[in-house]
């Protein structure tokens, strides 16, 4: 415990939450996962939603440890409201409360290299041997459909499509397509049957979502239906991210930006928000993402 004494520096994870206790406890056991890889580190649990304890419950958590440092990491995949405001703003109110205290906000964990890796090795494991040169016939006729959650935020969902083009890029086939589970469209039924309209015989439905809950309950109903009602269509679902490595690392990978102050949102890598900071003095608009000219 020396270097607990020492460190005085705790990682806050925030799960979204799910009304599904099986969701819920899935990210518990990848936290649980996680902690032998962050010792020097107090790890506390917390979500947004649907289960406890909530942000604040988790910050007490972490002060009553004795902690200086508080890294507060979402594991969640797309910037979205919870991500810019919900959890921003308990930040805002934790400060207040524990002046004393140093808090750092990660980022989530979407926008990351490994993130596309992990969608691969989730198609290569379906058996489709999507990235395989060979069998050129076969992936004219196979289409993957990435299926997010679906947001109000235009932001993440164009991240989405952004995703899906990375994807298409890597995969060996015809056509990498995009759908939500809700909030916002095209819904997965409408993703599918634009596969068919475009002539796929195989399609593979990949999830973007961590963990279970009563959304991928959903949409595994909602592929075995569409499935039935085509049965000369060839229709499978993989795996969600679950226990994988590479998720671990890139979690992992947050804690270390936190901490060293290195978090960063989507604008700001944008070259137009960079553009302006040299030419415009430096006052983050977001009107500078506009075309410049």
């Amino acid at each position: 415990m020396n270097r607990l004494e020492e460190s005085r520096k705790a990682v806050l994870f925030v799960g979204h939450g799910s009304k599904d206790p099986e969701g819920n406890r899935e990210v518990a056991v990848f936290v649980d996962m996680l902690k032998p890889r962050l010792e020097e580190y107090f790890v506390h649990l917390c979500y947004l939603e649907f289960a406890s304890p909530t942000i604040t419950e988790g910050i007490e958590q972490c002060v009553a440890d004795g902690a200086q440092e508080i890294a507060v990491i979402p594991i969640i995949l797309l910037p979205a409201g919870h991500s810019k405001l919900h959890i921003p703003h308990e930040l805002d109110e934790a400060r207040r409360k524990y002046p004393e205290v140093t808090f750092h906000y990660g980022r989530p964990l979407g926008q990351h290299p490994h993130t596309v890796d992990i969608l691969l090795s989730r198609l290569e494991e379906s058996g489709f041997g999507l990235t395989e040169e060979e069998d050129s016939k076969t992936d004219q006729e196979t289409a993957v459909l990435v299926v997010g959650r679906g947001s109000s935020d235009p932001d993440a969902n164009s991240e989405l499509y952004k995703l899906a083009r990375l994807l298409w890029e890597k995969v060996n086939v015809k056509w990498v397509e995009t759908a939500f589970m809700g909030v916002t469209e095209p819904l997965v039924e409408e993703g599918l049957e634009r596969c068919v309209q475009l002539g796929a015989k195989r399609i593979v439905v990949l999830p973007y979502f961590l963990f279970t809950g009563v959304l991928i309950k959903r949409m595994v109903r909602l592929v075995e239906r569409f499935s039935a009602q085509h049965p000369d269509r060839q229709i499978r679902m993989v795996p969600y991210f679950g226990y994988h490595e590479q998720l671990q690392s890139i979690v992992l990978d947050r804690v270390q930006e936190a901490f060293a102050g290195q978090a960063r949102m989507n604008c700001d890598h944008c070259q137009y928000r960079l553009y302006a900071l040299e030419h415009m003095g430096h006052h983050h608009h977001h009107h500078h993402h506009h075309k410049q000219g």
